[in-house]
């Protein structure tokens, strides 16, 4: 077009920012801006509108930030896009406070529903900010946007994640207008939290009241039944998504994911035949059916056929098929699958701890502790279920004192431990012989985290008390337990009695 004479306008430029904020390569939205600064549109606000977005887009705050800062004239558009640019890439709400307070301040703008919307949901996605959202509450009730769908449903959102679905469930009644998008946030909370009485009481109102669910209706709906293998609910709202035409790739993973944990996986593979497509989240779900099932082999299968068909995995995937080869205990597959995942970078995937701890259980699994702490050592964010599978594989190795000084090291990275790692770390206690150790242990269990005991806690303390010759103390631990002792702890007591020649207690023990 330049070549041809013409001159770019104000509705050019906008269509080039946004063809360069799609593109991959650096330093083209850059140009973009150079060249629309240099052709005289730096004063337009739709130019640097677009130009806004376009940064934002590509999670680029500061160039944003600073587009913003030299426009000469700005609207409401100017403000929320940079908005939600800080409420999409800030962890710290502080600076989306002082725009929202400089936006009000400017007095040619006033919050809107997009922009209320917009920062609410930086409020619930980055810090949790219950205050920051009752004070927005407040402001849209007194400003007549509280009725606005679009502001009630972010209310919603923000409300039963930071206070919880009680409270939303008060918003979500009092609401003189609700849409599809309100009893979606509403079903799928109560979905996530089990409570699958709720979820389908709210689903029969949809039904009652005339509100067309949606596929994401179904999905939740699903979910609940799958967590509480309600099978005969489940085939009936199969029916009505069939009939509906609401069948989704997704919804179709849930009934797989469905009939699978009710055990009808005949079900779910014909489903899965019926629908196959390129959709990884159809596949992943047929795979984690046939682990839910042990069919480790079907599921390493059904991998080679996806990556015959051109369907490419996801972090979620692989770590089925890691799980696949760690249950068979086949290092030398794993280890490939170990390679495919480095090429191809899955680490910078949202998914990737989860993977990546699988790879340490799959090594720790198949004999070789160096590199499942080698494995450990390389996840950037590890989360409790990572730093408590390298306490088990030292566990399960023989590494008494190492797992105790992970453990040590993961309360020092500010992580609260979970009952089963302390059950992991009383065991190692107990393959180590390492009595005073473990009776720490088991007080700090119960005085500083507050976790009761469970049968299999009891039973490690027994075990490394009577190895030790404790066998009194022992005994003692099992008078005292609040849960009734099985076989197993009888067993093992009566074994250390066996080992240290009291026939006495070995004769009460059996």
């Amino acid at each position: 077009m330049l070549r041809g004479g013409a001159r770019p306008d104000a509705f050019t430029l906008p269509l080039l920012n946004r063809a360069a904020a799609s593109h991959s390569l650096p330093g083209l939205l850059g140009a973009a801006h150079c060249f629309g600064i240099r052709a005289g549109f730096g004063g337009d606000v739709y130019f640097c509108n677009t130009l806004l977005a376009s940064y934002a887009r590509r999670g680029a705050v500061a160039p944003a930030r600073q587009v913003f800062d030299d426009m000469r004239e700005r609207d409401m558009v100017s403000w929320t896009t940079l908005l939600s640019a800080y409420a999409d890439t800030e962890d710290d709400t502080r600076e989306l406070s002082q725009l929202v307070t400089a936006m009000r301040a400017d007095g040619r703008c006033e919050l809107g529903a997009v922009t209320l919307a917009v920062v609410l949901r930086a409020c619930t996605a980055s810090s949790r900010d219950a205050a920051g959202g009752r004070q927005l509450h407040c402001y849209a009730v007194k400003r007549g946007w509280a009725g606005d769908l679009l502001v009630l449903n972010s209310l919603l959102t923000h409300v039963s994640r930071t206070s919880g679905l009680g409270d939303a469930d008060v918003l979500f009644e009092r609401s003189p207008r609700r849409d599809t998008v309100s009893w979606n946030i509403m079903i799928s909370g109560y979905s996530l939290e089990g409570n699958v009485l709720k979820v389908v009481n709210l689903y029969e109102r949809t039904r009652a009241e005339d509100v067309c669910p949606t596929s994401l209706t179904l999905t939740a709906v699903v979910a609940a039944f799958a967590k509480h293998r309600f099978l005969q609910q489940g085939e009936r709202l199969h029916s009505f998504a069939v009939r509906s035409g609401l069948m989704d790739t997704i919804l179709v993973a849930s009934f797989v994911d469905l009939y699978a944990k009710c055990g009808e996986l005949l079900s779910s593979v014909q489903l899965f035949e019926e629908f196959e497509g390129e959709s990884s989240c159809l596949w992943s779900a047929m795979m984690w059916a046939f682990i839910h099932h042990r069919m480790f082999l079907d599921v390493i299968h059904l991998f080679q056929r996806m990556m015959a068909s051109f369907c490419f995995p996801n972090a979620d995937l692989l770590r089925a098929l890691v799980i696949s080869y760690t249950e068979m205990e086949a290092l030398r597959s794993g280890k490939a699958t170990h390679g495919y995942i480095i090429r191809n970078n899955y680490a910078a995937e949202s998914a990737s701890c989860a993977l990546e701890t699988s790879l340490v259980k799959l090594y720790a699994r198949c004999g070789d502790i160096h590199l499942a702490e080698r494995c450990f050592s390389r996840i950037l964010q590890k989360d409790l279920v990572s730093w408590s599978s390298m306490i088990e594989a030292f566990t399960i190795h023989g590494h008494g004192k190492k797992a105790l000084k992970l453990f040590n090291q993961m309360l020092e990275g500010g992580i609260e431990p979970n009952r089963v790692t302390f059950l992991s770390l009383l065991s190692a206690c107990s393959h180590s012989g390492l009595v005073t150790e473990a009776r720490e242990l088991f007080d700090c269990m119960i005085k500083k985290f507050r976790f009761e005991p469970e049968l299999g806690h009891y039973t490690c303390m027994v075990d490394v008390l009577g190895r030790s010759g404790n066998l009194e103390e022992a005994l003692q631990v099992i008078g005292n337990m609040k849960v009734k002792p099985d076989g197993r702890i009888w067993g093992g007591l009566l074994a250390s009695c066996r080992m240290h020649s009291n026939s006495k207690l070995a004769s009460f023990a059996a």
